[in-house]
């Protein structure tokens, strides 16, 4: 319903910010970094995806369109609600979310509060599939057009793209895929994936 809210910080609150949007000042429910990057006054465009229960309408919000893509994955498991998806990205940047799914590491997410292991292993359980095949090869749709080196074999060009999709830069990307082994193309990015998180 609401996509995203452009305006200006008018205050900066302890789980949330205020964005005044000239008429409606819009209260946007975010993670403590993403809280930090802001400060009141200035201008900020912020993601948002709106919660809707009996007693209540909640905004959450997030400074890039990969941030709440992986949020409304994370929400799609059953028991994984707003809060939980927040936190967990609170934690964890999309790429080493994406990192601790394909690699059955629960226990990283388990580090987001309130996720208890039971929900990790959840998450991991129904993600898996998704993150570590189609999901990383559509998302390279949204990479930057002609940025892949024309000397990466073509397997790989998916790879690099599929990396950038998730925030790595065009070198980052480059590098690791250069670096990672693999049969297939999910092979080769979970192995990125790997060498990436241990440049971090």
């Amino acid at each position: 319903m609401i996509a995203f809210v452009n305006g200006t910080v008018e205050v900066i609150e302890e789980n949330a910010v205020v964005i005044d949007t000239g008429a409606i000042g819009y209260r946007v429910y975010m993670s403590p970094y993403a809280l930090s990057t802001l400060s009141a006054g200035s201008s900020a465009k912020i993601y948002t995806y709106l919660k809707v229960a009996e007693d209540a309408m909640d905004l959450y919000g997030f400074l890039t369109a990969e941030e709440i893509t992986m949020f409304r994955r994370i929400i799609s498991v059953s028991g994984a609600g707003p809060k939980a998806g927040l936190a967990i990205l609170s934690v964890l940047r999309p790429a080493e979310f994406a990192l601790a799914v394909v690699t059955n590491d629960f226990k990283a997410i388990t580090r987001a509060q309130g996720v208890g292991p039971k929900l990790a292993q959840k998450i991991v359980l129904e993600l898996k599939d998704k993150l570590e095949n189609s999901d990383f090869i559509k998302n390279a749709d949204t990479a930057s057009a002609g940025s892949v080196p024309v000397t990466i074999p073509t397997g790989n060009n998916e790879a690099v793209e599929a990396l950038c999709a998730l925030g790595y830069t065009q070198s980052e990307a480059s590098r690791a895929v250069s670096q990672a082994e693999g049969d297939n193309v999910s092979d080769v990015i979970r192995n990125a994936l790997k060498i990436l998180a241990k440049s971090l």
